[in-house]
């Protein structure tokens, strides 16, 4: 990145960034928001596969991803234009065809990323626009000694792969296999003495958007809420 200031314009407002910068991160620095789910601010190089940041560059003849658009000087972009806006939606229903949907149950019901997108974008969770996908998964994945891991609940932005990447100690999750049966693999067994360095570790349940991955403890503590209430629930009087 170059240390030169430049000045863009951004749905009609005239902002400075460092030449060169990614245009999402600047534009959440100037309160102008992106959604995304794929975006970390650490990362050197984004991998742009949730397409809900497109924008529009004027003088360029598609719309683009802002996580991987550099700035530079005079640029005019658009952010909130009609067509944007249908092309998010899109995306965004893309997404949900293979979520399961259930944020009642989910550990990461109100703080969820997903949830937020699809109020900003006005969009259900279940869309009726696209056929559910029903990935043939199991609805837990836990043969991790820490980690719990709910694969219809994954939207694939990679975030727990990245942050697992950067740990010192080696990584331990990956993607595995492809297309629709892509999924986040562990690496290592029950036995696996690296299991002690997910437990003081946990980067990547913290950073995931929908709640897909979870320590076993928090999981656990959670469904015996969620159990507890159903139980309550049931007792009032009709």
């Amino acid at each position: 990145m170059s240390e030169k200031i430049v000045t863009i314009t951004v749905d009609g407002k005239k902002i400075t960034a460092p030449e060169g910068a990614w245009l999402l991160p600047v534009c959440l620095e100037h309160d102008i928001y992106i959604p995304s789910l794929c975006w970390l601010k650490e990362m050197d190089d984004p991998p742009a596969s949730c397409r809900l940041c497109l924008v529009e560059i004027e003088g360029l003849p598609e719309p683009v991803a802002s996580c991987r658009c550099p700035v530079r000087e005079g640029m005019v972009v658009r952010t909130n234009s009609d067509e944007i806006l249908k092309l998010r939606q899109v995306a965004f229903r893309l997404l949900v065809s293979t979520n399961d949907g259930h944020c009642n149950t989910c550990i990461a019901n109100r703080s969820c990323e997903l949830q937020q997108i699809a109020k900003f974008l006005h969009q259900p969770l279940r869309t009726k626009r696209l056929r559910h996908i029903d990935r043939d998964y199991p609805e837990i994945i836990d043969d991790h000694p820490v980690l719990m891991y709910e694969p219809k609940k994954c939207v694939l932005c990679g975030r727990c792969v990245y942050v697992c990447s950067q740990n010192e100690r080696g990584y331990k999750l990956d993607f595995a296999k492809r297309g629709m049966d892509t999924i986040i693999s562990f690496y290592g067994s029950d036995i696996d003495p690296a299991a002690k360095e997910c437990a003081d570790c946990l980067a990547c349940t913290e950073i995931c958007p929908v709640g897909a991955l979870s320590s076993k403890e928090k999981w656990r503590r959670f469904i015996a809420e969620v159990r507890l209430k159903q139980e309550q629930k049931k007792q009032k009087p009709s």
